[in-house]
């Protein structure tokens, strides 16, 4: 795998806000239910996730990666395949050990960074969103809400389901308008874990072989 910000790039999983403001709906209960989730998340030391990120074309996943992300704070490490995602709260160092090579760059002030559960923010601003009521996710009763774009950005919808007992996301699926599907689907979840001091740090010790190059 060459570049995972490129390949979630193309999978939509960056999100770039609308930038004008224009008209949107929320509905209440699905605003209560997103907001519950965030507030779950943000109250907790640190968060583990194990997912699933699937992707496709019309409609049907083809391909799917399992991947690992822990978040604490507005830090965050991702690992999936041969890529392997930091961000230290300043800078974000995309570690590829296939082709031994390290990107660092600063976030873009108009994006989002990528995160299993991204859109439990930027659906406050881009996106009308619908309750479309319960369905049946691995055994588990959720609740099934749908984001619709405010402003065109390449995706026709997405699909957000909800363990509203545990306050927890459950899985999300996102369409695009070229037909291309994204399914992130949480295996696993822990909080208030142990974690090494230095999980989020790069050390560049270890990558004195790689190509660095800063952006």
């Amino acid at each position: 795998m060459k570049n995972l910000l490129l390949k979630i790039t193309a999978a939509g999983l960056i999100i770039i806000n609308a930038g004008l403001a224009q008209a949107q709906k929320i509905d209440a209960k699905s605003k209560k239910i997103l907001d519950d989730v965030t507030a779950n998340y943000n109250s907790k030391k640190n968060s583990y996730f194990k997912f699933s990120f699937g992707s496709g074309m019309n409609g049907k996943v083809s391909k799917t990666e399992t991947g690992i992300y822990y978040l604490a704070g507005d830090k965050y490490k991702l690992k999936i395949m041969e890529t392997e995602q930091i961000f230290d709260g300043n800078k974000i160092y995309n570690i590829n050990t296939e082709d031994m090579e390290v990107t660092v760059a600063k976030p873009n002030a108009g994006s989002q960074m990528f995160s299993p559960i991204n859109y439990l923010s930027s659906y406050r601003n881009d996106y009308n969103v619908t309750y479309n009521g319960k369905k049946t996710v691995n055994g588990v009763s959720a609740d099934f809400i749908k984001l619709t774009p405010v402003k065109s950005n390449g995706l026709k919808h997405v699909y957000i389901y909800i363990d509203s007992a545990k306050k927890q996301m459950l899985k999300l699926e996102q369409y695009g308008n070229n037909k291309d599907i994204a399914v992130i689907a949480i295996q696993e979840y822990k909080e208030n874990q142990q974690l090494d001091s230095q999980m989020f740090s790069f050390d560049k010790n270890k990558y004195k072989t790689y190509l660095v190059t800063e952006l």
